[in-house]
């Protein structure tokens, strides 16, 4: 089976395009290199107005400016031209910023040539190239690649190189009440949980069945069984409330405050149990193995 590119075909025709690329690097007499890499002045570059992406993790930052001085700009950022010298980022923003804290004069930059309505989709369809991302903010960036640049979900589908049916599924995250929804952010439920969810119709109902489902660990199959009518046996709820201890509440809130949300704390009747530690990207790893003690 051939490997997906790690680009969706809508952003990586538009980057890859000779025609859309206006970098020159002279070699000899006037011989312009198309897909070269420009080195441009970082005071002369803009951010993307259009980038759906608006919250940068201070820590990871500062890590990135970090390497950044000592390796320099590995990836170089795509920009487009707005005047004489000066630049609009179309991708590349944490780069951006990173070098900025670096305070670096110059970054190494590709030049594109890209309307208001390309830079948006280019901008929206990279941001959903990321690996971080939770499943609400790659379903709004597909709502907007719908709503503000005109698309159908086939096509939207098209451009991120994912099914029809995979967009669709994303999409109807966005019916889900918002406590649902800030769950699925937070990394508190699953997209199998939540897809489970949907298909509930009665919101009060959805709602309730999403606290039970927090309360008793509930699988997803469970979930399902709840939307169908179905009756949970007691036996099948593993970890239930009332099996929490005075003792377990006092681990949760230490265990709280030194991981915040990334671990998952649970005992069953007869005392065993599980903790887990959960994780984004390498940083995130390296900062619970720095809390931990362990040393790689």
């Amino acid at each position: 089976m051939s490997k997906k590119p790690a680009l969706g075909r809508g952003l990586s025709a538009l980057l890859e395009n000779a025609k859309t690329d206006i970098t020159t690097r002279h070699v000899g007499e006037n011989a312009p290199v198309v897909n070269s890499v420009s080195i441009l002045k970082i005071e002369n570059i803009e951010v993307n107005p259009f980038n759906p992406r608006t919250n940068f993790e201070e820590n990871a930052l500062n890590e990135l400016s970090e390497s950044i001085k000592q390796h320099g700009i590995i990836q170089p950022l795509t920009v487009r031209k707005l005047g004489y010298d000066k630049y609009q980022l179309i991708s590349g923003e944490r780069r951006f910023r990173a070098s900025q804290i670096a305070n670096l004069v110059e970054v190494p930059a590709y030049i594109r040539v890209a309307d208001d309505q390309a830079m948006l989709e280019m901008a929206l369809v990279e941001n959903i190239q990321r690996e971080d991302l939770d499943p609400i903010e790659v379903a709004l960036s597909y709502k907007r690649l719908i709503d503000e640049c005109s698309l159908t979900q086939d096509q939207v589908g098209e451009k991120v190189n994912k099914q029809r049916s995979t967009v669709t599924n994303f999409l109807r995250l966005l019916k889900l009440p918002a406590p649902i929804q800030k769950a699925l952010q937070d990394r508190e439920l699953s997209m199998g949980h939540a897809k489970a969810l949907v298909s509930i119709e009665n919101e009060d109902r959805q709602l309730a069945v999403f606290a039970l489902a927090l309360e008793q660990d509930l699988s997803v199959r469970q979930i399902e069984d709840l939307a169908r009518g179905e009756k949970i046996p007691a036996s099948k709820s593993k970890f239930q409330k009332s099996n929490i201890t005075i003792e377990d509440k006092k681990i949760n809130e230490k265990l709280e405050k030194i991981f915040n949300k990334a671990y998952a704390f649970k005992r069953n009747k007869n005392g065993s149990g599980s903790l887990s530690l959960s994780f984004n990207n390498d940083t995130e790893l390296q900062n619970i193995l720095d809390l931990i003690g362990c040393n790689i």
